[in-house]
């Protein structure tokens, strides 16, 4: 169905100076002057980069200056489909670590990274010393046995440790696989187990929330777990450790013995050279309805993506200086630490973004000269409903550009960072995931941001909306797909030798076209994107098809500073709404369904039969009747996953009657228990 927000444009909220030259016009001009055309805009280079992907990859490969010690004699097969999973730069030889590090662009006395969070002073490291760090964990691996395939993996915080070792083992051609301390133990094995690392960097303790916790028993359950591990490196990342704290963890060692040989080899760092589809990174999907997917990701394809996203549609340049607020489970980790091969410097910061004070991060940026923030949508809501306006506080004079992920960023939202934040700064919503390591639309330094909407579709991203019967629509809700092959596909999923697990995860609703699995809408006016939701979490009542972020975007008209009156605000803009979560529950007989909405309240507000109607009202309004939930419910606390992302789909098969036991990846497992045995919802049998 139509979606009304596209009746008109929405407003402009920041538009580029169009005296200012930016790297994207000057890759278009030279795409020009190479194949005798004359693109103008953003959407014509897009048009062409998706019609000619293997041009296209081709040219920015030379574009990017990407380090090879042997060049490609193929970019890509065209007689393969995207089904076929191509190879990409075929005969091309590279080490991703190589290119994060590399010698000449004389940067040995430059910034490369900078550690900073809770109970931490911040330190900044070269990329000189970021080389030797590197070396000497390198050797070390090394000297252990450590080699090409395999698997290297980090229980880990955001730290200077996590960059170096992943570092070191890429410099190896070895596999490196990550997920952070919030994890529980049955998350890390549902990951791990399925890969069989063979060593294992990890810390004695991690600081969060004010207070230090101990993280040596959980690390002890988990390598009992993993029979492949051969060592486990531990480092005091809080207070000290000493070698008889290590009796408990098998195989045990401090990371300063593990280095202690290897810090005097005088040998120099090498890197081995690997073909450009080598395995690099090992992701995993959110596991929270069953065992995680681990998808395998490539030395090349995760680069020249990444390179895309930060130089084309970034604009950014060796004087930037990112702080992603990440962990290292989350695939924005892995996008950030990308940022090294443009010569950008980089802020791992650990801990909560909240404390000691919720500016703690706008502190940060007015101390380093942060020019990047990256946060998720949650974050920012969260300081909107905390009422802390950076504008009135801090001077935010580097800052240029804040990214948004992990869930659709709330219209509302764009109003609390235009208004209180900073006006003249690129909000980059972008959107993509673990699937493809990267995005498929997201910020674009050359187009307008619109209200509530990601800018654009990414260069070499042949993304379109498509209805149920497979076509293309303008406009209205569909499911988002993808046309043409990209280098940041999963080269293969592992353990899945015959693809069949891969073929169904992405190419199973639409023969021959990747379906990533999210509901999405394409503003015909604008070509902006807005994210509906997980589609295997659309709510279909009596025939209706929608995803739950319509519901969430619901809200008391707003005044935008435009003269319309723009209502799609958000439920959490009613003052008795905190959090919401929107989900359909399957009926006994399987053939319909009704929608809930949960509602967690606010302060001292009290659920009321006045909200509820108040709430309904503003759907059948803004959406439709047929858009109106069956139940509005309240609800104490709301299930996000680590990233921080809202977990419908375990809620929905709850409601459906099935046990949800993979709570791993969840920051708060125990408010699913919060939807059994809701009496108003009680009517299926439970299965397990």
């Amino acid at each position: 169905m139509a979606l009304s927000q596209f009746d008109s444009i929405p407003p402009m909220m920041w538009k580029p100076d169009e005296s200012n030259d930016r790297i994207m016009d000057e890759f278009r001009r030279q795409i020009n002057a190479d194949f005798n055309l004359n693109l103008k805009s953003y959407d014509d280079l897009w048009k062409w980069s998706t019609e000619s992907y293997a041009d296209f990859w081709k040219s920015f490969f030379h574009f990017s200056k990407i380090l090879v010690s042997k060049p490609y004699d193929e970019v890509v097969d065209r007689s393969k489909e995207i089904v076929d999973v191509p190879e990409w730069f075929h005969g091309c030889r590279m080490n991703y670590a190589e290119n994060l590090l590399r010698c000449d662009r004389g940067t040995d006395a430059k910034t490369a990274y900078i550690v900073a969070g809770e109970s931490q002073e911040v330190k900044r490291v070269t990329f000189g010393e970021l080389r030797e760090n590197v070396r000497v964990l390198a050797h070390a691996m090394k000297d252990f046995g450590i080699g090409e395939g395999d698997r290297v993996v980090g229980y880990l915080p955001n730290s200077g440790l996590a960059l170096e070792a992943m570092l070191a083992t890429a410099s190896l051609g070895a596999i490196w696989s990550s997920t952070s301390p919030d994890f529980g133990v049955a998350g890390v094995l549902d990951r791990f187990v399925q890969i069989q690392p063979r060593l294992i960097f990890s810390v004695n303790a991690v600081w969060y929330n004010g207070r230090a916790h101990n993280h040596l028993e959980k690390l002890e359950q988990v390598v009992k777990g993993l029979k492949s591990v051969e060592k486990v490196i531990v480092h005091p990342h809080v207070g000290e450790l000493k070698n008889d704290a290590l009796e408990k963890i098998p195989h045990g060692e401090l990371l300063s013995d593990f280095i202690k040989t290897a810090a005097t080899n005088p040998s120099e760092l090498t890197f081995a050279q690997v073909p450009f589809n080598h395995p690099l990174f090992i992701m995993y999907s959110s596991g929270t309805t069953g065992v995680p997917k681990c998808m395998v990701h490539s030395v090349g394809g995760t680069l020249i993506q990444h390179l895309k996203e930060h130089v084309l549609h970034g604009n950014m340049n060796s004087n930037d200086l990112l702080l992603y607020y990440s962990t290292t489970g989350w695939m924005m980790w892995n996008w950030m630490v990308s940022a090294l091969a443009v010569g950008a410097g980089v802020v791992l910061y650990d801990g909560s973004p909240l404390l000691p004070t919720p500016t703690i991060l706008w502190d940060l940026i007015d101390q380093l000269g942060i020019t990047i923030l990256g946060t998720s949508a949650k974050w920012i809501a969260v300081l909107e409903d905390r009422e802390v306006k950076p504008r009135n506080t801090h001077k935010l004079d580097s800052l240029h550009t804040i990214l948004s992920t992990g869930s659709p960023l709330k219209p509302l939202s764009y109003d609390y960072v235009y208004n209180h934040i900073k006006k003249d700064v690129i909000l980059g919503s972008i959107t993509g995931g673990t699937d493809i390591i990267s995005c498929f639309a997201g910020q674009n330094c050359t187009i307008p941001v619109y209200r509530g909407e990601i800018q654009a579709r990414n260069l070499g991203m042949a993304v379109e909306s498509w209805s149920e019967t497979g076509t293309p629509v303008w406009g209205e809700s569909g499911e988002l797909v993808c046309l043409k092959p990209f280098p940041s596909m999963p080269t293969h999923f592992w353990n899945d030798d015959d693809g069949i697990k891969y073929k169904k995860a992405y190419f199973a609703k639409f023969s021959g076209v990747w379906t990533h699995g999210d509901f999405c809408a394409v503003n015909p006016k604008t070509g902006g994107i807005v994210m509906l939701g997980r589609s295997d979490g659309t709510l279909n009542p009596n025939g209706v098809r929608f995803g739950s972020a319509e519901i969430y975007n619901i809200g008391e008209s707003v005044n935008c500073g435009s003269p319309i009156r723009y209502p799609f605000a958000s439920v959490e803009s009613f003052s008795e709404v905190q959090d919401s979560l929107c989900v359909s529950q399957s009926l006994q007989a399987g053939l319909e369904e009704r929608v809930v909405l949960f509602l967690k309240m606010s302060g001292e507000h009290e659920f009321s039969r006045d909200l509820v109607t108040k709430i309904k009202t503003s759907i059948r309004n803004q959406l439709s009747a047929r858009h109106v939930p069956t139940f509005i419910l309240e609800i104490k606390d709301i299930p996000y996953t680590v990233s921080g992302k809202k977990v419908e789909i375990a809620v929905k098969r709850i409601l459906s009657g099935q046990e949800v036991t993979n709570r791993g990846a969840l920051a708060n497992p125990a408010s699913l228990d919060l939807f059994y045995d809701i009496p108003q919802l009680n009517v299926v049998k439970r299965s397990s």
